[in-house]
């Protein structure tokens, strides 16, 4: 199994199936723009929000249930939006989500995660660890990882 999919299995295990707006659907990607908005266009991250293009105000409220919902990185959280087998965002709303989501705490998000894979999965620390800060896997920092697996003990 790709380390990549052990996060999703865990992610669909823990959430299910579900289709309301809150648990964000990683299963399917909305028709969208891959188009990059042109660099002068891209609103700044304090815009006022009527000069925000309605898409990234999608992007940052997707990026918002990731990163809420899922428990996620925020790198994993960028590749989601971007990707297009995932939300198939243009890169200048990503920017503008990415920018504009504050509020979250990445550390303890890798430790929810953490936990996941451990009582979930039943996983080593040592293998949580890699996967935590895996490429392939939850593209958490070293730091973040470090954070969960001290609070994992």
């Amino acid at each position: 199994i790709a380390l990549g999919a052990v996060g999703a299995i865990v992610a669909v295990g823990m959430f299910g199936a579900c289709s309301d707006s809150t648990t964000p659907d990683v299963q399917s990607a909305p028709a969208a723009s891959t188009a990059a908005a042109p660099a002068g266009d891209a609103p700044s991250a304090s815009a006022p929000a009527g000069d925000v293009p309605a898409e990234y105000e999608s992007a940052l409220a997707k990026a918002r249930s990731y990163a809420e919902n899922m428990h996620m990185s925020k790198a994993a959280v960028r590749d989601q939006l971007v990707s297009e087998y995932g939300e198939s965002f243009p890169k200048a709303a990503a920017d503008y989500a990415m920018a504009n989501l504050d509020g979250i705490d990445w550390n303890a998000n890798a430790l929810e995660k953490a936990k996941s894979y451990r009582d979930g999965m039943h996983m080593s620390n040592a293998a949580i660890r890699k996967q935590l800060v895996s490429e392939y896997g939850e593209k958490f920092t070293a730091a973040e990882a470090d954070y969960a697996m001290r609070e994992l003990g």
